[in-house]
């Protein structure tokens, strides 16, 4: 594990499990453990249509998370002692009438709160509301230029001009209000977007984010959107090109680690869902996101809209199917898609367990977003 960050520094591709051993070692004496991050989404619509998506792969029954439901799930996080929750997973959060509600009253609760999201439909009165309860605000967006934007993210082109109008007055709003929030740009990169990666970093650098994190795109095991991670090799050159325009302000950074994996684990075993589990927009609670289609329903544990989320936690259910997935009774590298959300948690305790990596108390100053791992 890594020992060391500087200070403020934001990691980006990696994990910041070394800040939470505390919980590792608990886990590792076999007691239970709640979750230190839990992503999720607030409903399974979205109003964009982007084709690398992986939320067309995650369908299960819908039910609606209204005001009760979400105000009990937060309160029982804070219960338990989750520490972070990002409003990212398989829907448009900032779409659902809680939304602004859940941000504020998770912050409320001493739960740090976090959001991924396309950007459209904020306001600048919505943003200087929002952005003092957040610890990041992430926008994913695919394309720097207009028309490329609208064919990969299945929008009108009129779109792409709101969404950076949004950007830069996230920016501006931090800037002037001297907010700790950071702001961040997403690119799900494929090999036939490699045309969008310079406009893209040129793009961030005039509408000034903190950051563009430039990311590879997750599939299932069957290969169903088609990434072709070969592909990705070809491109370094040009990523490296991007990065080379982060300046003062503005960082751009590539995942590397994942994009050099070309969709491969060197792991079997998954330890990581119970240091961060995800809930489907469904009120569904899984192991992770890659797991929540109906028919991986073996590995579904509860519903938030159905059962408290404290008593799910506490559930024999909860830790059979947390157990299963850390058994030689399961395979990450034949029953899984892609590079999934706790892969570097799942990395990083594999090689622990191995005898790979030690583990040791981090020195110096703890990273930024230290409750999303």
């Amino acid at each position: 594990m890594n020992q060391k960050a500087d200070k403020g520094q934001l990691i980006l591709d990696g994990t910041k499990l070394d800040w939470h051993l505390d919980r590792v070692r608990a886990w590792e004496r076999g007691e239970k453990v709640p979750p230190i991050t839990i992503d999720m989404a607030l409903t399974r619509a979205c109003n964009f249509a982007c084709g690398f998506c992986y939320a067309m792969l995650q369908e299960n029954d819908r039910q609606r998370i209204d005001q009760k439901v979400i105000y009990e799930f937060l309160e029982d996080c804070a219960e338990i002692g989750v520490k972070g929750i990002s409003l990212v997973s398989d829907g448009e959060s900032t779409i659902s009438p809680v939304f602004m509600d859940t941000v504020k009253y998770g912050a409320s609760l001493g739960l740090s709160m976090a959001v991924g999201t396309n950007g459209y439909v904020f306001t600048k009165r919505k943003l200087e509301e929002l952005l003092p309860h957040l610890t990041y605000l992430r926008v994913n967006i695919s394309a720097g230029e207009r028309d490329r934007f609208a064919e990969i993210m299945g929008v009108k082109p009129e779109w792409f001009d709101r969404v950076c109008q949004n950007i830069k007055d996230m920016a501006d709003i931090k800037r002037q209000r001297g907010l700790e929030v950071t702001i961040g740009l997403q690119m799900v990169l494929m090999p036939e977007y490699e045309d969008q990666i310079l406009p893209l970093a040129l793009l961030g650098k005039e509408l000034r984010p903190d950051y563009l994190i430039i990311k590879h795109c997750s599939d299932s095991e069957e290969g169903s959107l088609g990434v072709d991670y070969g592909g990705y090799e070809r491109m370094y050159g040009k990523l490296e090109q991007a990065e080379a325009l982060s300046d003062e302000g503005y960082s751009v950074q590539v995942k590397w680690s994942k994009i050099k994996d070309e969709g491969k684990r060197s792991y079997q075993r998954c330890y990581g869902p119970p240091f961060m589990i995800q809930l489907s927009g469904s009120g569904l609670v899984a192991p992770c996101g890659m797991l929540f289609n109906e028919k991986y329903k073996k590995f579904h544990i509860g519903n938030i809209v159905e059962t408290r989320f404290k008593d799910i936690y506490h559930s024999d259910r909860y830790w059979e199917v947390m157990n299963h997935l850390a058994s030689p009774h399961f395979n990450a590298q034949k029953m899984c898609g892609t590079l999934c959300l706790q892969h570097k948690v799942n990395e990083t305790l594999d090689q622990y367990r191995k005898g790979q990596r030690p583990l040791k108390d981090p020195t110096g100053t703890p990273p930024q977003h230290i409750n999303f791992i």
